[in-house]
């Protein structure tokens, strides 16, 4: 019986550090886990961030291709009008 008795508190107390042990482990994961959330959420800041930017960008590329040929188009009307119609020769 007092085997028995020993045994028990022997397991109560291997419990025990057993579970303080999981209890600073559930922190550490816990501390790292709210890291990396923070990492991820600075990530996807950027990833935001970046991804306006090159909608920007896109946006005023196609503003100055569209600039451009209207510039060509009218450079190309005014050279047209120089050029003597085919009726004058």
């Amino acid at each position: 019986m007092w085997k028995e008795i020993y045994e028990w508190a022997t397991q109560l107390l291997v419990l025990s550090k057993e579970t303080e042990r999981s209890r600073v482990d559930i922190k550490e994961v816990n501390k790292e886990v709210e890291r990396l959330t923070l990492v991820v959420q600075g990530s996807a800041f950027e990833i935001k961030r970046l991804s306006e930017k090159i909608e920007y960008a896109h946006e005023k590329e196609t503003h100055e291709r569209e600039k451009l040929a209207l510039k060509l188009e009218n450079e190309m009307l005014k050279f047209e009008r120089r050029l003597p119609s085919a009726k004058e020769k």
